[in-house]
């Protein structure tokens, strides 16, 4: 087995092109438990948090969104907490944006708005969107930057700050044998999609240590950010683009 020293370089199934939506739609739906299970969405809520402070009125994107199970989540910690949100959320596979949207649950009828109009989904490469009608104030991705190279990822970091008027956050894996082996196990007893099976521990490989990102964040000019560990084997980056916070 590896050292896991550097990261691995292979592709998971999922960046293929043409998977069956029924494979897509068990994948998500997999993955959604995770994140519920394992603080997937418990990190996003914190991120989240973080960066809104005390506003009640927020815009939030999620680039990579998946499934929709972030944004789900988000949208529920804000009905708790009467905050009203509109939401974006952006993916290349067309097929994840279909399960997406019948994946929003209704919405209450005491809201000040649904999801049918604070919801907006959009079937692109993030780097091609252009916010028209102003910036979203947060955008964050969970699991999505590590499908990216260093180089790639420098990039993304540069258009999520300069499209985030508040700031924005990340969510993703920690490279580390104890996270690789727990989930290589937990995914071939439990799983019963062989895109988990194979993407899940392959993640982890391809997951970043806390070093890596402070040299990917210096290459990318960023100074105002705080990275910090979270179970289960998770790193929260929050970059803020006010210098007071």
């Amino acid at each position: 087995m590896m050292g896991y020293k550097n990261r691995s370089l292979k592709k998971e199934i999922l960046d293929q092109k043409n998977i069956p939506f029924e494979d897509i739609v068990l994948n998500m739906k997999e993955l959604e438990f995770i994140n519920s299970h394992l603080g997937g969405h418990s990190i996003t809520i914190s991120g989240f948090k973080k960066l809104l402070k005390n506003k009640k009125q927020v815009s939030v994107c999620e680039i990579g969104c998946g499934g929709g199970d972030n944004l789900n989540a988000i949208d529920k910690f804000c009905k708790r907490n009467h905050i009203i949100c509109s939401f974006t959320g952006i993916d290349i596979n067309k097929e994840c944006i279909a399960f997406a949207k019948e994946n929003m649950e209704p919405s209450e009828p005491t809201l000040v708005s649904s999801p049918a109009t604070n919801i907006k989904f959009i079937v692109s490469d993030y780097k091609e969107i252009n916010f028209t009608n102003g910036k979203p104030d947060i955008i964050f991705s969970s699991l999505f930057c590590h499908h990216f190279s260093e180089n790639d990822l420098i990039k993304m970091l540069h258009w999520m700050k300069k499209k985030s008027a508040i700031g924005f956050f990340i969510n993703d894996l920690h490279r580390h044998p104890i996270a690789y082996f727990f989930i290589k196990i937990a995914t071939r007893i439990f799983s019963k999609s062989y895109l988990v099976k194979n993407d899940a521990p392959l993640s982890v490989l391809r997951g970043f240590k806390k070093n890596e990102w402070k040299t990917i964040l210096e290459k990318a000019g960023i100074k105002n950010y705080s990275i910090k560990w979270k179970w289960a084997f998770r790193y929260l980056i929050i970059v803020s683009n006010q210098q007071n916070q």
